[in-house]
């Protein structure tokens, strides 16, 4: 299937929404995931969508949600339906926010493949290959965010720490943003080690 056999939907039935957040729980770690809840009222207070990835005749093939901050437009999670994997749908899905957000700055956030000592190293070498693919650039520097060293890629533009620093406080607050740093930040590298040494 090509782009124009996939549409992207906002989530609103009952059904929508439980077939979001199940894949939602699947594909994400824990570490890396937020309340739905929080998502949802998010969503209600107009910063952020839910959107399934829908084939032609309307099948689940995955699903999409984003968060707005002025021209910024964070892909926060995106993922496919393992039912569907494999049929160019992430390419597809990635093609059709691009023009959902059209003169908007849009990008996202994969686990850094910096780091040697991950059990999911190739998985997380794959991914950004995927994405590198799909026309992103990979930006010239990593955040920590809970705990998890991150990379950020976007089609166009530029985006820098300032502003996913930014993003996350005046969407998520304070308190969330407090647990995003710059990798290399001094203080939180101590904070990190401290959190490994106790898993």
């Amino acid at each position: 299937m090509q782009a124009k056999d996939y549409r992207l939907v906002s989530a609103v039935t009952a059904v929508q929404l439980e077939q979001v957040e199940a894949l939602y729980m699947l594909a994400f770690p824990p570490a890396e995931r937020k309340p739905f809840s929080m998502i949802l009222r998010t969503r209600t207070k107009g910063r952020a969508e839910i959107l399934t990835i829908e084939s032609a005749d309307g099948a689940f093939a995955g699903e999409a949600i984003t968060v707005q901050c002025g021209s910024l437009v964070l892909v926060d999670y995106l993922a496919v339906s393992e039912a569907m994997r494999g049929q160019g749908v992430g390419s597809a899905a990635l093609r059709l926010l691009r023009e959902r957000y059209a003169g908007k700055t849009v990008f996202l956030e994969i686990e850094s493949t910096k780091e040697t000592d991950v059990p999911n190293r190739e998985q997380r070498e794959k991914r950004k290959a995927f994405y590198l693919r799909n026309g992103l650039s990979c930006m010239p520097f990593r955040a920590v965010e809970f705990g998890v060293e991150m990379e950020v890629l976007t089609f166009s533009g530029e985006v820098t720490f300032d502003d996913l620093h930014g993003l996350y406080q005046s969407v998520f607050g304070r308190a969330v943003a407090a647990n995003i740093r710059r990798y290399g930040d001094k203080r939180f590298s101590l904070l990190a080690q401290f959190a490994k040494r106790r898993k």
